[in-house]
């Protein structure tokens, strides 16, 4: 099985002054929580005090996007060689990225190259949105964007995967547990067409959209779920450690 895994994307919210507040607020109780891969995602201008302040304890850190080139004339970007000595992970392709900047499946797919070749590891985003739920493609859309994200891509042992319905991001409306382990099941069986069964069953499958401490048990008492991209509730120390807490404990128990 896969590693329990809880990523925390902060988006663009906290001042550097906010992040060290909130990293110090959780810390303690974080690092004592075991069996669950723990990975904090803070804005890039936080990532060097983020990783200082975790360094010495089993937290982990991730960036929130990069670009698919090592340097250049490339104004406002980061690279994944500017990354490697602040963080662990990184997120490609979340449905923001897609949705805002235009980035489409070509583009995620190069991310994710250049993020492994720089010895980074991607957390990489899928889902669809409400229409292709409403019309029945849901299945059809997340295989697709698996395929053309993965093409050319060998490095399972790497790879993290987050399903994230995108009518379910922010909204306050969840997916259900049964609908998410539906797709879990269908991106691992599709995950291990590409890459075989014993590598696939080791990638990280984590549900993201609406999680907070109230229904994440829910998720991760699904077979196919390792646990969840938390976006609002990452914000909240406490709500983000019970969150952690009860994905140890259920997993604990599988």
């Amino acid at each position: 099985m896969a590693t329990p895994f809880i990523a925390g994307n902060w988006k663009m919210n906290t001042t550097l002054r906010e992040a060290v507040a909130l990293v110090r607020e959780m810390r303690g109780e974080l690092a004592r929580l075991d069996g669950v891969e723990r990975v904090l995602c803070p804005p890039f201008i936080s990532l060097a005090a983020v990783s200082e302040l975790v360094a010495g304890t089993p937290i982990k850190v991730g960036a929130q996007n990069l670009f698919h080139e090592q340097k250049g004339a490339y104004t406002g970007e980061v690279s994944p060689l500017m990354l490697r000595d602040l963080c662990e992970y990184v997120i490609v392709g979340h449905s923001e990225r897609r949705a805002c900047f235009h980035e489409d499946d070509a583009v995620v797919n190069r991310k994710l190259k250049a993020a492994v070749a720089a010895g980074l590891r991607p957390i990489l985003c899928v889902g669809e949105r409400l229409g292709e739920r409403e019309s029945g493609r849901a299945e059809e859309v997340v295989t697709a964007q698996l395929h053309r994200a993965l093409e050319g891509y060998s490095d399972a042992a790497s790879l993290v995967v987050a399903y994230e319905p995108v009518w379910a991001i922010g909204t306050g409306k969840a997916a259900t547990p049964d609908m998410a382990g539906a797709m879990m099941a269908l991106i691992r069986r599709r995950l291990s067409e590409a890459f075989g069964d014993n590598p696939a069953n080791g990638i990280p499958l984590l549900y993201g959209g609406s999680v907070t401490s109230q229904n994440i048990r829910g998720f991760v008492e699904q077979p196919p779920v390792d646990g969840a991209l938390v976006g609002g509730a990452s914000l909240r120390a406490a709500d983000f450690v019970e969150i952690v807490r009860t994905t140890a404990q259920v997993r604990a128990r599988m």
